[in-house]
Parts: C-alpha cells; structure tokens; sequence
C-alpha cells in the first residue's frame, strides 16, 4: 500500500500538468484566434458605417450599429472567460491575511461618481483569515463593489460587513456582507456565481454576469466559499466562509 500511494501522486500531478496545459490552449484560443476574427467583424463594420452613412438609410445603420455593439460585448464576454480560465491555474501563496486594516483599504476605493453618501457599517472585530492576500482582495473588492453598484438606486445606501459569531476553535470564520440594494428573485438563486448569470437587465444594472462566476472561482482556490441570500427590492446578503488563521 505504501508502494502505491507515491505512485497516486505522481499519476494527479500529471493530470494536474495536462489540465494546466489544456487552460493554455484554451486562452490562446481564445486570445489570438477568436480575437482576430473578432476584430475583422468590428474593424469591417466601422467601415461600413463611416464610408456608406449618407448612403444608408436609418434601419440599415440601426444594423451596423447592433453588430458593432454586438461584437464589443463579445470581447469582454472573451476577457471574462480568460479570466476564469487564468484563475484555475494561477500558483497561490497563502498566508495569514488580517481582514480590518484590509477592508479599511478597500473602502477608500469606493467613492460614488454620484456624490450620494454610502452608510458603512463595518465590524471593528473582523479576524485574520488563511489565504492569497491579493485574491482575497480581488474577491473581496469584487463584492463590495456589487454591493455598491446595487445600491445605487437608494436614497440611504446602507452596507454592513459583520463576523458572525463562532466557536473559537473551529476552522471557518464566516463573514456577512448585507446591503439594502435592489436584491433578486429567490426563485433564480441557482443561477448565481455561474459566468454570464444576470438576475437584472442591463438597462437595470451594468455588467456581463462575470462578477460573482469569478469571486466564487477565487474563493474556491483558497478552500473558502459564498453564499447568498435576497429578495426582490429587498436587499442582498452574502456570506463568507474562510478558513481561519
């Protein structure tokens, strides 16, 4: 048995080698392929419309400015998959991570365009946890910028990052993140944190869906996972489970 078990680690680490490589092809593909076909579409049409304008009529334009408009938020549903890709592969360095002076960074970062006051309510407890200190920020950032994004239709933006109370030996700490945003339909909570997920329509809420497929992906590296709960117009709580330090 013991014979076999160097042999088991040696067989997982050349699959862990061959899907690293699958990933590379995956991005190349991507990146360089699709990418220039792409850029043929956009590079074509904006030539179409600047040398035939005054000889199209309107409709005909409406056409060329769909594709155009089609073919940009094509690439940034490519960037979006890259991203996703890069994060399965990406080499970690864990270490203790101290949350508050974290957080307290990170929200010198979110100051609305729009002048409205955000209400802050964070935990002056918040723990050290176990992880990538820069994916944990990227995670993190990721969040609190939803949040904030959501909220942005209130008068009194409100959101709170908690630590819910837990037995001092155990693994996991959780994090609550809650906001008084717009929330979701509790009907669709199984299509979060999948890429290209959108509960509201663009004309609702900027974005592509990518957002939460990539902070779950994030977490996940480091042995953490999110949870969320909402209710339309009703807010939105997320919650954080991560390993203690």
């Amino acid at each position: 048995m013991q014979e076999a078990e160097p042999s088991r680690v040696a067989a997982l680490e050349a699959e862990l080698a061959a899907l690293r490589a699958e990933m590379q092809d995956f991005s190349y593909t991507v990146s360089h392929d699709l990418r220039a076909s792409l850029r043929h579409i956009l590079s074509y049409a904006q030539l179409v419309q600047e040398d035939a304008a005054p000889l199209l009529p309107a409709e005909t334009l409406g056409f060329l400015n769909t594709i155009t408009d089609s073919a940009r938020h094509m690439a940034l549903l490519m960037d979006g998959l890259m991203e996703l890709s890069r994060l399965g592969t990406v080499a970690l360095q864990i270490t203790a991570v101290p949350l508050q002076p974290l957080l307290r960074e990170l929200l010198t970062e979110f100051q609305p365009n729009d002048g409205a006051a955000i209400d802050w309510q964070v935990a002056s407890d918040l723990p050290v946890v176990r992880g990538d200190a820069a994916l944990l920020r990227a995670a993190l950032h990721a969040l609190l910028d939803n949040a904030v994004k959501f909220t942005a239709r209130r008068e009194l933006r409100r959101i709170e990052l908690s630590v819910l109370p837990s037995d001092a030996q155990g693994a996991m700490v959780t994090l609550q993140l809650r906001d008084n945003g717009a929330g979701f339909n509790p009907s669709l909570q199984a299509k979060l944190f999948h890429p290209f997920a959108r509960l509201h329509t663009t004309k609702q809420f900027a974005g592509i869906g990518m957002g939460l497929a990539l902070t779950r992906k994030m977490l996940q590296r480091m042995d953490a996972q999110v949870h969320a709960e909402g209710l339309v117009d009703g807010g939105c709580t997320l919650s954080l489970h991560l390993p203690r330090a």
